[in-house]
Order: C-alpha cells, then sequence, then structure tokens
C-alpha cells in the first residue's frame, strides 16, 4: 500500500484536481490520500489557508467579514462546479463555516477550527471526484483515522497510541482520503499541526499503516542542490537520506516541513517526492541508507533572520553552569535557541530574530549582565547561516578548507563556524548581504565538475 499526500498546488483548481485523479487511477497501490488546503492558482492569488486566517481574525476583531467569506465561497464554487460535483457539497462547506464562526470557544482553538476548513473541504471535494470517475472512495476525517494529539492549538504533536489504530485503516476497502494539518485531542477537541503540517499527516497515516512508500505530489520535479533562485539550473538530488533531508529541511529547503519526516523515518519507510504536473518522472527519493555512496555534499541550504549573541568571560570554561544559566535566562524569556558554538573563554549563541521583541533584547541583556557579569557582550541581528549537508562530510578530507576557500574567493567573512555537531552538516555564518554570492561560490566548488578558481 502506497500513501499519497498532495499539496496546496496540486489542489489549486478543478484542472490541478483533475491531474491528482489521474494519477490515483494509474496505480491501484495508492490506497491512502492525504489532501492539504487549495493553494495559490497563480503568484498574484492566495493559498486558501491564508484567507480563512484572515476571516478569523477579522471576525474576533468585531469586524464585516463577508466580502472574505464571499472570496472563500467563490473559490470552492468554482472548483466544485468545475469538477461536475453536487452543489450541496458548497452548502456543506459554507455552513461549516459559518458555524465555526459563531461557536463560543477560545480565540486559540476558533482560529484551529477555522483554518482547518480548508484541508477538510479538499478531503470532501477530492473524494466525492473520485466517485464520479467510477472509483470506490471515502472521505476519512482524521478523529476517526485515528489521529490522536496533544492540545497544542497550532502546533498539535501526534501521540504514540495513535499508531495501532491508524493500522486498522489497512483493512478497510475503496481509497481513503483523509484531510491533513489537523487531528483531535482524547477529548475530542479538533487540534492543527504547526504551519506545513499536512506533510506531517501524511507521514504518520504512513508509519501507521506501514506503507510501502509514501509519495508526496508538489509543484517541483524533484528536490534540488540548492534554492533555484539563487543559482541558476541547479543539478537534481536522486536520492537522499533522512538525515540530509531533515538538515536540509531545517535550514530552508522548502519542500518539506522540518519535522514532517519523523514518522516515516522511525519506522524506515522510504518517500518519494514527485511532481503532480510530470508524475511520470522519477523525483526525489528519500531513505534511510543509500545503498551506493554518493558525493560528500548532497545540498546547500541557506536562510537569512538569525541573530547572534556574543557572551564573553575570562576562565568561563571554569565556571560550572555558566552555559545552563545563560540558556536559563532565555529560556525564561520564552526564546529557542538554534546552535550554541563556544570557547574556552566565550560562547556564541544563535536564535532566529523574530524571537526578539525590543523588550525582550533589552532585559535579555540586562540580566546576563546583573547574572553572569562578563567580560564583553553583544547581539548582532542580520546574520545568515548556510549549511552544506552531505553524509559522507566527516568521512572526508578537505570539506571545511574548499568550503571556507569558496566563500574566501567570493569575498564573503565567516562570522562562525560550526562543524562537528551534526555528523551530516557544516554550517557558515555569514552577513545576510553576502548571502547569494556565498551560496554561489559553494555551489560552484560542489557541484560544477568543471569550475577551477581563477
Amino acid at each position: 500500500m502506497k500513501v499519497a499526500k498532495f499539496g496546496g498546488s496540486s489542489l489549486a483548481s478543478a484542472e490541478q484536481i483533475k491531474k491528482v485523479g489521474e494519477i490515483i487511477k494509474s496505480d491501484p497501490k495508492r490506497k491512502f490520500v492525504i489532501v492539504s488546503a487549495p493553494g495559490k492558482q497563480n503568484k498574484e492569488d492566495r493559498k486558501m489557508t491564508d484567507l480563512l486566517i484572515d476571516l478569523a481574525n477579522t471576525s474576533f476583531a468585531n469586524q464585516p467579514y463577508e466580502e472574505l467569506l464571499q472570496t472563500i465561497i467563490i473559490r470552492f464554487y468554482k472548483i466544485i462546479t468545475d469538477l461536475g460535483l453536487n452543489r450541496q457539497l458548497l452548502d456543506d462547506i459554507h455552513h461549516s463555516i459559518l458555524h465555526n464562526l459563531k461557536r463560543e470557544q477560545s480565540a486559540a482553538d476558533k482560529m484551529d477550527l477555522i483554518k482547518s476548513i480548508g484541508e477538510d473541504s479538499s478531503a470532501k471535494i477530492v473524494s466525492d471526484y473520485l466517485v464520479s470517475l467510477g472509483l470506490e472512495a471515502y472521505y476519512v476525517n482524521p478523529k476517526e483515522a485515528g489521529i490522536l494529539v496533544s492540545d497544542e492549538p497550532g502546533n498539535a504533536q501526534i501521540l504514540p497510541e495513535s499508531f495501532e489504530k491508524i493500522k486498522t485503516l489497512r483493512e478497510r476497502s475503496g481509497i481513503l482520503v483523509i484531510p491533513g494539518f489537523f487531528g483531535y485531542t482524547k477529548a475530542g477537541k479538533l487540534v492543527t499541526f504547526s504551519r506545513g503540517g499536512s506533510d506531517i499527516t501524511g507521514s504518520i497515516i504512513a508509519a501507521g499503516i506501514h506503507a510501502e512508500l509514501y509519495e508526496n505530489f508538489t509543484d517541483v520535479d524533484s528536490v534540488y542542490s540548492v534554492n533555484p533562485t539563487i543559482v541558476e539550473n541547479p543539478k537534481e538530488i536522486k536520492v537522499l537520506t533522512y538525515k540530509e533531508m531533515r538538515e536540509l529541511s531545517y535550514a530552508g529547503f522548502t519542500v518539506f516541513h522540518d519535522e514532517a519526516l519523523i514518522p516515516a523515518f522511525k519506522r524506515g519507510i522510504p518517500v518519494a517526492i514527485k511532481n503532480t504536473n510530470n508524475p511520470h518522472l522519477q523525483g526525489t527519493f528519500v531513505v534511510s541508507e543509500k545503498k551506493e555512496k554518493s558525493k560528500a555534499v548532497v545540498g546547500i541550504a541557506s536562510d537569512t533572520g538569525f541573530s547572534t549573541l556574543y557572551v564573553g568571560k575570562y576562565l568561563m570554561n571554569r565556571e560550572i553552569g555558566f552555559g545552563r544559566r545563560l540558556l536559563q535566562i532565555l529560556e525564561d524569556e520564552q526564546i529557542s535557541f538554534e546552535h550554541a558554538p563556544s570557547g574556552i573563554d566565550d560562547i556564541s549563541v544563535i536564535i532566529r530574530e523574530r524571537q526578539f521583541t525590543p523588550e525582550k533584547e533589552v532585559k535579555v541583556l540586562e540580566r546576563i549582565k546583573e547574572e553572569l557579569h562578563p567580560d564583553s557582550l553583544s547581539l548582532q541581528h542580520g546574520l545568515a547561516l548556510i549549511m552544506i549537508v552531505g553524509e559522507g562530510i566527516m568521512e572526508t578530507i578537505g570539506i571545511a578548507e574548499k568550503a571556507a576557500t569558496a566563500l574566501a574567493h567570493a569575498n564573503v567573512n565567516i562570522k562562525m563556524i560550526n562543524q562537528g555537531s551534526s555528523y551530516v552538516s557544516m554550517m557558515f555564518g555569514i552577513d545576510a548581504k553576502d548571502l547569494n554570492k556565498g551560496v554561489n561560490s559553494l555551489y560552484k566548488v560542489f557541484f560544477d565538475d568543471d569550475y577551477e578558481y581563477e
């Protein structure tokens, strides 16, 4: 059995959903279908989830929301009518939106209810369309599917007992179409995963039913070795390991939500990333272990929006508990850190800029001064991280030298380097303004076989 997950671009219009239908028809092993909310039809369009979030926020502010609601209903109307489906389906969606808007619940719980309507409606539309094609297909609500989650609105975590219940879905006949992005608590409350969570649902179902393959259909032919908006015509990656994909996802690759593969990874299920518009292409496979050795570096990921908190103190290494107390200050202010490279007399903590409000910034710096008595202290914004990824990095001599030389030739100053904390990646911190030229230089060194420095 295969699990096929279709992203928002695959469900943005009736034309795209017809392609989904053909893909499902072409392989009888595709028994489980996970769907996202309708995505953008073009660059100027908006994702359905964004429209629903705006609708909820407008309602919470007691502002008129009729125009937004009309936009949402018209979008669903066009999809349903162009597919030739029963108008009753549209009426049900409209009723569901109005019902959830009027519920007496907390804003967080209500937001989850409203923004889940995109995926839920997609599942009903796709299942009805498959039936219209003569296939045996059923809409299955996540509660019925057994997706039990923690009570954390907007950030639900799957509960371990879910998987045994999900496994029983194997016994059902026909094609089961399940909305992604949300599950239910033991008390029966709807709660969503973090944004991009339909990928998580797909991985959960694949793990639960012990799928032979989890197919993730999107709008790209494969995963590329580097961001194609930075490097023109980059090479495709045919095979990745789970560890490599997770590192790449964390560091800026947008194909997967960075938590999405964990359930499939634990079960050892291979993942195929394929294009709904070109389903005949091989795509990229994500596996537990590669059968053949590949290049040491398989991809280069990058992201901006980081800050560096630098703390220096003579003989810091002898002061027991210094690092713990520093991180405790951040924890008290609800700030998580990304990396913390350290030396004998200093430590740098890498933090995403969005976690700092001006008030938090002042408070953190004041507390560090008062409680840790550093010799030097600074907080710098505008940092970008570049990560070179590959399971062969630690076994290959000269990777760090090649990377550092590539950045030097691009006239990019390295502000931070972190090697050793991960067996599959090496990370460089640079000024955000130098990101593009740094990535281009690294790509030439590791992927352009004919390139030589002048």
